[in-house]
């Protein structure tokens, strides 16, 4: 059952009206995004965070979506707005289907919408899946699953064509995850399934679907499974012989979301360093 909506500060659905083109050799950065719109789940950390700043500084209008943390993703807007670029920041959990139509509403005040980035995920502490209750099952599924299937069906009804859909999904699907998160592993190969299925769906009416799998990342989501270290310390052992960043993902996903990308689709991009 989804909570009631939170209050909606100000700050959160304001866009920021500001303009400004970025020059560099090839002409205007961005200028696959410039006057269109990308909705980013989970926007206001991590490879959420990171992707919706270079998007910005290529370009689009960005709506970021966060659950709790508000001040963080007025953070992020605000980034956003001193690039010259408008933004607005929506509080909305994507398990929830009220949320995603909320969502999804507001992004498109900002303009029309030609991309999304279904990034919203969880993770929980390590444990084998004989000791996971029932009540983390539901969750970690409700989240990440239902959450990227409600928001992949709300995309493919409001894109046009030449939009695009990426979906974060992770190189544990291929991986496992065992006697970690093999909750969490088997969450992100139901995504990759979606993300195969989905394009051949929308492929006939101009619509990209592609994945990133990214793996080794340092962001906040380590600290959350109880391991904050966990991607220095696995990092080490992968042939690039380092962790990567949000930054390194971002690229990716923006790349995915542009016209440079224009006869890919049905991807499943590894951003793993070779792991």
């Amino acid at each position: 059952m989804c909570a009631a909506p939170g209050p909606v500060a100000a700050v959160a659905w304001r866009p920021f009206t500001r303009w400004r083109a970025f020059p560099y050799a090839g002409g205007q950065i961005g200028e696959d995004g410039v006057g269109q719109t990308i909705l980013i789940t989970g926007g206001s950390r991590g490879i959420g965070r990171a992707t919706a700043k270079l998007a910005a500084a290529r370009g689009w209008s960005v709506a970021v979506n966060y659950v709790r943390d508000v001040a963080a993703a007025e953070a992020v807007v605000a980034d956003i707005a001193a690039q010259g670029v408008r933004a607005l920041a929506v509080q909305g959990d994507v398990a929830c289907e009220a949320d995603v139509l909320r969502l999804f509403d507001a992004a498109q005040t900002l303009g029309p919408l030609a991309g999304v980035v279904v990034n919203s995920g969880i993770v929980a502490e390590g444990a084998k899946l004989a000791d996971m209750s029932v009540d983390r099952l539901r969750r970690m599924f409700d989240v990440n699953l239902l959450g990227a299937f409600l928001c992949a069906r709300e995309a493919a009804r409001r894109l046009t064509r030449g939009g695009s859909i990426v979906i974060v999904s992770s190189a544990a699907a291929r991986l496992g995850g065992p006697g970690e998160y093999v909750d969490y592993a088997a969450s992100k190969g139901a995504m990759d399934t979606l993300t195969i299925g989905l394009s051949k769906e929308l492929g006939p009416k101009g619509i990209r679907v592609n994945a990133v799998r990214p793996g080794l990342i340092e962001t906040e989501i380590h600290a959350s499974g109880g391991r904050p270290d966990r991607a220095q310390a696995l990092g080490a052992t992968t042939p690039m012989g380092r962790p990567g960043t949000a930054e390194e993902v971002a690229e990716a996903i923006v790349w995915l979301l542009s016209d440079a990308a224009s006869y890919v689709t049905g991807s499943l991009m590894d951003v793993a360093g070779g792991r």
